[in-house]
């Protein structure tokens, strides 16, 4: 019979029942979170006939003007027909613009339109307000934690990457 108090993880480390017990509550917790946090744009996207792929792009389109096709490809991590589909209805619905690059006119750039800068604020608004109120119920000290933890869940080959663009800021490469 197994030892319910000493269990192992992937690699093979004892974890005792109360550090199994705080990774077993930080991960259903997350998934009440993420269900959530996303539950409020869900039905405003269910609404216009879009789903999350749909908020993903709007997301990263407004917060990168200019962005490449190349680029989100490598930021959502979804496949080029993924993409398309989705980037297909967006412009079709007047969201998104594609511009060519002025420096190569070979790369397709993507901005929000005034309709699609509209909507990606409709979808944030709700869950920035979860944030903000969230942040205020916990605190600084805490805040400070929550992204410590946030950006060591993201793989380590990508967090780098994804922590020089923020210190970076939101600008995009137009060559």
């Amino acid at each position: 019979m197994a030892d319910i108090n000493n269990v192992k993880d992937s690699e093979g480390q004892t974890l005792h029942s109360s550090e199994s017990e705080r990774l077993r509550r930080a991960i259903e917790l997350l998934f009440f979170a993420y269900r959530d946090f996303t539950g409020d744009p869900d039905e405003i996207l269910q609404q216009s006939g879009f789903g999350r792929a749909h908020h993903r792009v709007l997301h990263f389109i407004g917060a990168y003007p200019g962005i490449s096709v190349a680029q989100l490809l490598e930021i959502l991590k979804i496949t080029k027909q993924s993409l398309a589909r989705v980037l297909r209805q967006l412009v079709q619905e007047g969201f998104v613009e594609q511009r060519m690059g002025k420096r190569d006119r070979r790369k397709r750039l993507l901005y929000l339109t005034p309709k699609g800068r509209q909507f990606e604020r409709q979808l944030a608004m709700p869950q920035r307000e979860r944030f903000r109120a969230a942040f205020a119920a916990a605190g600084d000290d805490a805040v400070a934690g929550y992204f410590k933890v946030i950006e060591h869940l993201i793989n380590a080959q990508d967090r780098q990457i994804i922590l020089q663009n923020f210190k970076r800021g939101r600008s995009t490469d137009d060559s």
